[in-house]
């Protein structure tokens, strides 16, 4: 989930609580009009893991609509995915219907003790409880296995990229930008039990005006705005796109931000 304000382990709150379960009602939405990843990134992870997708046991949790759970499939990876959210799930089930997906998430994994070689989290481990999820992360590897986390953040050297980012700040009265910015193993893995290496990729897509708009729409900090204030930041927005992007094609520039870390090859 591309999402402003969700880097960083979010507080339990009634706030907390009611953006992540804000995509289940935009579920669609999501699946239609979010970014995917780029094929380097997916290089990167099986270089830093040190072994392929291929053939290897993923479990991609918070799989959502199964964006990446589609990729690491496509490499011939044996994914079974999980999810909590009940239309996300459906909107998986009905994209994907042959990969296997369970119910339940990162802090209580519905997994068996040292069961896959991969474990992915694509724009999902912000909300998890590291607490919790590191300890279920490494219960659930195989020894040897790789924990890899993953978000897409804007690329705020963009200069029309970094005005649209002021703009959601002042809409919200956040500095979420700066959470962006500050993603690494320190926020991840704030008791530093990991030891995650981090890798950057820059990627770029070419997206009509409405899809650009009903991406940035499908954040849960818009879900869980209010519909007249949400309609209202849209409208403007697109006027100050088109005046970037007058044919109405933007072009939305991204780095993903890879965090891994391997599990001992010895139990």
């Amino acid at each position: 989930m591309t999402t402003h304000g969700a880097i960083r382990p979010p507080a339990r709150s009634a706030t907390h609580t009611a953006r992540a379960h804000s995509f289940n009602a935009a579920a669609a939405q999501y699946a239609a009009n979010r970014p995917s990843y780029p094929p380097a990134l997916f290089d990167a992870l099986e270089e830093l893991a040190d072994r392929p997708l291929a053939g290897s046991r993923v479990v991609d949790v918070g799989a959502g609509t199964g964006i990446a759970t589609a990729r690491l499939h496509a490499r011939g990876a044996h994914v079974i995915a999980v999810e909590p959210g009940a239309g996300m799930a459906a909107e998986f089930r009905r994209t994907l219907p042959d990969v296997p997906m369970v119910r339940g998430k990162g802090d209580a994994l519905p997994l068996a003790d040292h069961s896959a070689d991969f474990l992915t989290y694509a724009q999902a481990w912000h909300w998890t409880d590291p607490a919790l999820a590191v300890p279920e992360a490494l219960r659930v590897l195989r020894p040897g296995g790789a924990l890899a986390l993953w978000w897409n953040t804007e690329a705020l050297d963009v200069p029309w990229i970094a005005a649209a980012a002021r703009r959601i700040d002042r809409h919200f009265d956040l500095d979420l930008s700066a959470e962006k910015r500050n993603v690494g193993p320190g926020t991840a893995d704030p008791d530093g039990r990991l030891g995650l290496a981090r890798r950057e990729i820059r990627w770029s897509r070419r997206v009509p005006v409405d899809v650009h708009l009903a991406n940035v729409a499908s954040h849960s900090v818009f879900l869980t705005d209010t519909g007249v204030r949400r309609a209202a930041f849209l409208a403007e927005e697109r006027r100050h796109l088109l005046d970037v992007f007058p044919d109405g094609v933007v072009e939305e520039t991204y780095v993903v931000v890879l965090l891994l870390a391997r599990t001992p090859v010895t139990a």
